[in-house]
């Protein structure tokens, strides 16, 4: 009977994955539409690594960003070609590889198979998780490498000896190599200490030569990028928090503790009432949970805090140890310290994306709850037992339909989705493609934008990208350039004082409005020297 359990659920879980890994690779070329910005400086970044052979540990481009994840996507294009798709691989990779370290943390903590299929199920099938497992953003590798880094971990503490504690260790450093947010993890092993003191007797006399294993072993993949913060280049550290951090007298305007509760609170909201408002991250107006997981969420944090607050009351007054109330306190700890680098922040409240850290505490705290009405079901009549695990099952397959329809029919039908992402760029980029190959062409990089190492700045990358080795006579427009015709010249950004000089200079140009997605608002200017 048990083997045939293990089996179901193993079943269970290879479906679970196969569908997360469906809704992070279906039509991953035209959906978003586009080509953004930041991804397309990933990419500039991974093609010139590929041809100069030279691979970073961080590229200063775009404010500065660790490099892990940007070699692999050159390792991707490498093997795959210079596309959308091949740019978005690994984000697809660890978006599912997220979704089993959640299974695998889930099952560690909760001690269910059940539990742990519907936390892994939550985030295979969350608008949160599939969005960002879709767009070439460096962030997507935090709930991958948090899953199976204290997964691992808590493996460690309970079968003891040092292999699981060496594999934790791999992986916290390795994730100093991949997004910002993760620099704020060590808080979590800091805090969780004393309460692992309170459960585990003699914790520090039998775990001393573990936790220095851990150290060691988190040297030994964080020890480069540090290397390369604090000696060779500690001026990347900071990178671009500096302007945006709430303790910035410009940010705070004098009441740092307004600004706390305000960015706090904020932070806080995404999850049941306000979401992040900008497109790349959520479907606003709504949270980043839907109504169905967000109640889950919310039962399941209550509990924790109920939870934990009995069980150290029972530490202290009866010296009962037991060794929930980690597992309690990891998960609230582990929840407020990755939502820091959110809420430390003033820019663009709510932020999805900054909270990323957050998405596997929030799925297997949402899972408590289930898990909860799950045993409650087994330990009640038969029609009682119906009706519950009817409402489960009513939670679990609402909760993924709201999401999969709003990503894939409504978020792919929104106009605000292809101008959020920047669709012109990339249609701008297939128009020159179409053109012939002795027309010269030139497009004029006035959008705006942080100027790259490349000479032009972050809004001309997708077009860079998008045309590398496949185009012949394309040019960026400059001061020194001299136009030779018969021409076509793009503007990323409509300006009409421009297109009037031209139109003195040049009386026989002509000026068209190329409009290859009708009713995205993604329309861009070509003029046409004959």
């Amino acid at each position: 009977m048990l083997t045939r359990y293990r089996l179901f659920a193993g079943i269970l879980l290879a479906t679970i994955l196969l569908l997360a890994l469906f809704l992070r690779s279906a039509d991953l070329a035209h959906l978003p539409s586009g080509l953004y910005p930041d991804e397309a400086v990933n990419g500039i970044d991974a093609l010139n690594a590929i041809e100069s052979s030279h691979y970073a540990i961080f590229y200063p481009n775009n404010y500065g960003r660790e490099g892990l994840f940007i070699n692999l996507q050159a390792l991707a294009l490498k093997l795959f070609g210079t596309n959308i798709v091949a740019l978005k691989l690994f984000s697809v990779f660890f978006g599912t590889l997220a979704v089993l370290g959640t299974y695998l943390l889930a099952k560690e903590l909760l001690h269910r198979r059940s539990s742990a299929l519907i936390a892994a199920f939550l985030i295979a099938t969350s608008y949160w998780a599939i969005n960002f497992s879709r767009i070439g953003f460096r962030a997507i590798m935090l709930p991958f490498i948090f899953s199976f880094t204290f997964y691992f971990f808590f493996r460690g503490l309970r079968k003891g000896g040092y292999a699981s504690f060496i594999l934790s260790g791999l992986f916290f450093g390795l994730g100093l190599n991949t997004y910002i947010s993760w620099r704020i993890a060590p808080l979590i092993l800091v805090l969780l200490v004393p309460f692992l003191m309170l459960s585990y007797q003699n914790f520090i006399r039998r775990f001393w030569k573990q936790a220095l294993v851990f150290l060691l072993a988190a040297v030994i993949t964080a020890g480069p990028i540090l290397f390369h913060f604090f000696v060779s280049h500690p001026e990347d550290f900071a990178s671009r928090t500096g302007a945006v951090s709430v303790f910035s007298p410009e940010v705070n305007q004098g009441q740092l503790g307004l600004t706390l509760a305000k960015t706090v609170g904020l932070s806080l909201v995404k999850y049941n009432f306000w979401g992040d408002q900008n497109w790349r991250h959520n479907y606003p107006p709504y949270p980043v949970l839907d109504p169905f997981s967000g109640i889950l969420f919310l039962g399941g944090f209550l509990f924790l805090i109920f939870q934990t607050v009995t069980l150290l009351w029972r530490r202290i007054a009866h010296k009962d140890r037991d060794t929930r109330l980690v597992r309690d306190a990891f998960l609230l700890i582990a929840f407020f310290a990755m939502l820091i680098p959110e809420f430390l922040t003033a820019e663009g409240l709510p932020h999805a994306l900054r909270a990323i850290g957050t998405q596997v505490p929030v799925f297997i705290i949402a899972a408590l709850s289930a898990a909860w009405l799950a045993k409650r079901a087994l330990q009640s009549q038969s029609r009682k037992r119906l009706v519950l695990l009817g409402i489960l099952g009513i939670f679990l397959f609402a909760s993924a339909s709201i999401n999969i329809v709003k990503y894939f029919v409504f978020f792919r039908l929104n106009p605000a989705q292809a101008s959020a992402f920047n669709e012109n760029y990339t249609l701008m980029s297939r128009y020159l493609l179409s053109l012939p190959p002795e027309t010269h062409k030139y497009v004029y990089a006035n959008a705006g934008g942080t100027t790259i190492n490349n000479g032009l700045p972050v809004t001309a990358q997708p077009i860079v990208f998008l045309t590398h080795n496949r185009i012949e006579n394309l040019e960026f427009l400059n001061p020194d350039t001299k136009v030779q015709m018969p021409a076509v010249i793009i503007l990323q950004r409509h300006d009409e004082a421009l297109m009037e000089r031209i139109k003195k200079k040049k009386p026989g140009a002509i000026f068209e409005t190329i409009d290859l997605d009708p009713g995205s608002g993604t329309n861009f200017t070509v003029i046409t020297l004959p």
